[in-house]
């Protein structure tokens, strides 16, 4: 009698979670082993940096699954292990403890880690960084007792710290050496708006800055600037965990490489959710995108493909934020580099619009920011790849769904 399968799971975030669930959602009835190095459940990161920093949602909240749910799915569940080596020709992975466990199928969701400063200074006591949950109620306790904080970096994790802490009534300075925050996800245009909402809501954004050192009372820029802070915050984006999948030769390339159906260059290891660098067939190319959208829906295909079958993801790239007043969706990609018009439907003074990236009269890529009721009509015009008239486009009398091409 055949032994029953056993599929490992390496990571403990959302992407984890989902494939043990999926795995189990599609009868696969042998052993799931899921192994996280945080001593934890498996948890979504989106409330560290929203919901949960603010204040607004309970911890049990970020749990994917309560411990029953694992227990009555027999899943064995490993927190606080690590998966310290991958041996793809003996088919075994080898845990922190020592332990080396059997594998027939492997999932790699081992996620990203924060960038971390290198000036002086960067690694003094008052330095915090955002992505794991003791990272939150660390941050979170601190802005409930401080005055002043500067936050380096005006992406996504650093924008939402700083509304975060401006709710809490602290005064907030952003360093940000590009000229507009968010300029590599969004473009200059969409980027001023961002920058004109954190100002409107007091924060002092340094734009334009490049940070030299951290000091014992805050920060000193290139220029010779000194900003006062009681703790300095670093939102300097984040690297693929690739050390495990590159020790075992995978590919590399930002990211571990994978085909359309989450495969590596070995043909039993698959990788889900950040660290993947997937082929997507619609788009043509490999794309790796850090953010939950990916984290929650690939796994259900690195599922299907771990028991044979043939699937391919092609779900468009999606993230969302929350600031202030301010709620925004964008689904769709700009490829770094390329050539591309943004158009505007409605008033981006009231911060109420729609925005449209173009490529060759083609909408890749596109926003709503505090206008709820046109989501399915924005993934239509990106999936439609189709010219469009740019006129009808911006004009807000003409509804969206009569731009869509019939069959589309």
């Amino acid at each position: 009698m055949p032994r029953p399968a056993t599929f490992v799971i390496a990571g403990g975030g959302l992407a984890a979670a989902k494939a043990a669930e999926a795995l189990r959602a599609e009868g696969f009835d042998g052993a799931i082993v899921l192994v996280g190095r945080e001593p934890h459940l498996p948890y979504e990161r989106p409330p560290l940096s929203k919901g949960h920093l603010q204040g607004g949602d309970e911890r049990q909240k970020i749990f994917v699954h309560d411990a029953d749910w694992y227990r009555d799915h027999a899943i064995d569940l490993r927190p606080g292990v690590t998966v310290t080596g991958v041996d793809p020709a003996a088919h075994q992975v080898t845990l922190s403890g020592g332990e080396r466990l059997r594998y027939d199928k492997l999932l790699l969701a081992t996620g990203a880690v924060p960038r971390h400063l290198t000036v002086p200074g960067h690694d003094r006591g008052n330095v915090l960084y955002l992505r794991t949950v003791e990272e939150c109620d660390r941050l979170r306790a601190t802005l409930s007792a401080v005055g002043k904080i500067v936050v380096i970096g005006a992406g996504w994790i650093g924008l939402e710290v700083a509304a975060a802490a401006r709710a809490a009534g602290v005064e907030v300075t952003v360093v940000e050496r590009e000229r507009q925050p968010l300029l590599g996800a969004l473009g200059p245009e969409i980027g001023a708006v961002f920058a004109g909402l954190h100002r409107d809501h007091g924060v002092d954004l340094r734009l334009g800055a490049v940070l030299a050192a951290v000091t014992e009372t805050g920060v000193r820029l290139a220029d010779g600037a000194h900003i006062e802070a009681d703790t300095v915050v670093a939102g300097i984006g984040a690297v693929p965990d690739t050390e495990l999948a590159a020790a075992a030769g995978l590919t590399i390339d930002n990211g571990v490489k994978t085909t359309a159906d989450l495969r590596t260059s070995d043909p039993d290891i698959f990788a889900a959710g950040d660290v993947a660098n997937a082929y997507h067939p619609r788009l043509g190319g490999h794309i790796r995108v850090e953010h939950w959208a990916n984290a929650l829906n690939q796994p259900a295909v690195a599922a299907r493909a771990m028991l044979g079958r043939q699937v391919a993801y092609d779900e468009l790239p999606y993230f969302y934020t929350d600031q202030y007043d301010l709620g925004m969706e964008y689904i769709g990609h700009v490829p770094p580099g390329t050539a591309h018009d943004v158009v505007i439907r409605g008033d981006v003074a009231e911060r109420a619009f729609l925005a449209f990236w173009l490529r060759d009269d083609k909408v890749i890529a596109a926003m709503n920011v505090n206008i709820w009721d046109q989501g399915d009509q924005l993934k239509a015009l990106v999936l439609a790849a189709a010219p469009i008239d740019r006129a009808a486009l911006a004009d807000p009398s003409v509804a969206l769904d009569r731009l869509v091409p019939a069959g589309a």
